[in-house]
């Protein structure tokens, strides 16, 4: 953006208040006119629009300055953990336990999307020991989904056992239905029907959506074609028919509990 002023009154326009992007073209084109006609010696200073270099909002993202620097800490001393074993331990007491709830769930929501992944599995070790902390089915997947693009699989394995050893689970049918579909995604269909059991077993009743997800993932899978078989029988006790595997499902985008972004089907 182009300003131009006379240069006499420079000094003061320059510690104007008013001088900023919000400058009005017209105005511009009004000066220049006039310095046309009067001669008047010009200057014309170059302003950037500082919004432009803005990098754009992670949706979902809430962080406090104690969350930031918690995270800039902890990946510093994990660095440097090879050198000084005590070191992140010495910044989780520091920095990451004098954190309020929200700013330790915000610092994990962070390190998971930055794919952080070993250092966020640290992070949620350590919430789960907090008094407040509640198991989530959303948060698992959102975390399996990350340390399976990383293609961590082992700890994807960890992670899911963490999810078995809850003692609470919400039937949380968003929640599994989104697991689910990590799962099948990365081919891990050995813990698919695991997981299926889970969902049952906290009274989380599967919906179309887990049907589809489970039953189309799975046909045409030699080694599962009794798990396909199985979650046929357990779709046509609850629907009569199996016409709404056909059905193409809708998708809207929600952020999870965990601030992630990820697409649901509608049933």
């Amino acid at each position: 953006m182009d300003v131009v002023v006379n240069s006499s009154s420079l000094p003061s326009l320059l510690s104007s208040s008013w001088l900023g992007p919000e400058l009005k073209a017209w105005q511009t084109r009004n000066w220049k006119q006039q310095h046309r006609a009067t001669g008047t010696s010009t200057s014309v200073i170059k302003m950037r629009d500082r919004s432009k270099n803005r990098k754009p909002l992670q949706r979902g993202r809430n962080l406090s300055i104690e969350a930031i620097q918690a995270i800039q800490a902890l990946k510093r001393a994990n660095q440097n953990h090879h050198n000084n074993i005590n070191s992140l331990e010495q910044v989780f007491d520091s920095k990451f336990r004098r954190l309020l709830k929200f700013d330790m769930m915000a610092v994990l929501r962070e390190l998971l999307r930055q794919k952080h992944c070993l250092l966020a599995l640290k992070v949620f070790e350590d919430i789960r020991k907090e008094d407040w902390y509640k198991p989530q089915v959303s948060l698992y997947a959102d975390m399996i989904q990350v340390f399976a693009e990383s293609e961590l699989f082992e700890h994807v394995q960890l992670v899911y056992l963490y999810l078995k050893s809850e003692n609470c689970l919400e039937p949380e049918i968003v929640g599994f239905n989104a697991l689910f579909r990590s799962l099948m995604s990365f081919n891990l269909t050995g813990l698919v029907m695991d997981c299926y059991d889970l969902m049952k077993s906290v009274d989380c009743e599967p919906n179309r959506t887990s049907f589809r997800i489970l039953i189309n993932g799975l046909d045409g899978i030699t080694e599962e074609e009794g798990s396909s078989a199985i979650l046929k029988q357990d779709a046509l006790k609850i629907y009569g028919d199996l016409e709404f595997l056909k059905e193409e499902e809708e998708e809207e985008i929600i952020v999870t509990k965990t601030g992630l972004l990820r697409r649901r089907q509608i049933s």
